[in-house]
């Protein structure tokens, strides 16, 4: 018997155009939401693994913007039958290169930013289109929806009418191409493009899981449901004749931070951090400074046993953020180098970590330039072959 993946549903090729072109500001995150990691694997990777997994899908094309093109690629030249196009400025110019890109019988549109997508989704709606010429996931409304007019006037809509448009949006893909080149001016979705063309748009029962992540609270809904959360906090004085040293990236200063090992406070709060998710010890216990074996110790030589010893216990990162609170010197251009030794040390992604600077406004012995401090948080995910 043939599984779901190896049902040929339709004689026609079927291509898939996967959308990755937008920003995200909504979210909150400094990049693009499609690389934001989900467990081991960005938004983008968990949403190619459910495509690459279906046999009747032939080609897939991702749609990527110019800030993002070569990280992308990276992640797509793990993925056969898949390649990657540039965007446009809008939504509509995106789809239009998208399909432009690989002519086939049947093109399915998805949001790379609904990772939850099933196979069972995408096939319902490609039989959907071979037969009737579109297949639109959507799913019924279940919240109550009002039209305020610019008087204020408030008017009730019949709930039992109204949809939530998801993705895929699957159509014929002469039908959707034609309609896309009319023109896609102020429409918000494609079927509202296929329908504006003069055609009829054939809804199917969607999934309410199949989310796109748009503000920063469905990054949380995201989460995996095996996942811990550690916080970490180190300080350390400011000395004459010691090197600076954060995150691994020696920084011009006149002065530098004391302490048994090269006092890296910030890589200190992070590995407090990840020892406190996997319920280890803290970094007083496993490296004491009554020790001389940790005398004038690499912190990213630390972090990197720390982040075995996570490995261990089952977990890996999904991600950390990090916060330095310092009076001086301004660390904001050593913070690129900082989180790509942090991410090197840890073996993660680059956007899995997040690090920012902060003054105490002159308060204290940070305000006074006599110490600094860091916070960390993160959390960890089990790994998938524990």
């Amino acid at each position: 018997m043939k599984s779901k993946t190896d049902c040929n549903v339709c004689a026609a090729t079927v291509g898939a155009v996967i959308l990755c072109a937008g920003k995200g500001e909504r979210t909150g995150l400094t990049y693009n939401k499609v690389l934001h990691m989900l467990g081991q694997k960005t938004v983008l990777e968990t949403t190619l693994d459910v495509f690459s997994g279906i046999n009747s899908i032939t080609d897939i094309t991702v749609v990527a913007s110019d800030a993002d093109f070569s990280r992308i690629e990276e992640i797509v030249a793990d993925y056969p039958r898949t390649t990657v196009v540039k965007g446009g400025d809008t939504r509509a110019q995106s789809v239009y290169n998208g399909l432009k890109a690989r002519p086939c019988d049947i093109v399915v549109i998805h949001d790379g930013a609904r990772p939850f997508v099933t196979e069972d989704l995408i096939l319902r709606s490609i039989k959907s289109a071979v037969e009737h010429g579109s297949g639109i996931v959507a799913v019924l409304s279940v919240d109550t929806v009002k039209r305020v007019n610019s008087d204020g006037e408030v008017q009730s809509l019949p709930r039992a009418e109204l949809y939530n448009m998801q993705t895929p949006q699957t159509f014929r893909y002469s039908e959707i191409l034609s309609a896309y080149e009319r023109g896609a001016a102020n429409c918000t979705d494609d079927a509202e493009v296929y329908a504006a063309a003069g055609y009829s748009p054939r809804l199917i029962e969607g999934n309410y899981d199949n989310i796109k992540i748009t503000v920063a609270s469905d990054l949380y809904r995201s989460l995996p449901r095996s996942c811990r959360i550690g916080a970490g906090f180190d300080v350390h004085r400011l000395v004459k004749n010691r090197p600076l040293i954060l995150g691994g990236v020696n920084i011009e200063y006149d002065l530098g931070l004391d302490g048994h090992s090269d006092a890296d406070v910030l890589t200190h709060a992070i590995m407090d951090a990840l020892l406190s998710a996997a319920g280890l010890p803290d970094i007083g216990v496993l490296f004491p400074d009554t020790d001389d074996k940790f005398l004038g110790a690499s912190s990213i030589e630390l972090l990197k046993d720390v982040t075995n010893r996570v490995k261990k216990r089952g977990l890996t990162v999904g991600n950390i953020s990090a916060v330095v609170a310092a009076q001086r010197p301004k660390l904001a251009p050593a913070i690129p180098e900082i989180r790509k030794r942090l991410a090197e040390a840890m073996n993660i992604e680059v956007e899995q970590i997040n690090v920012s600077a902060t003054t105490t406004e002159g308060l204290g012995i940070i305000g006074s330039g006599e110490a600094m401090s860091a916070n960390a948080a993160c959390i960890l995910t089990e790994c998938a072959n524990k």
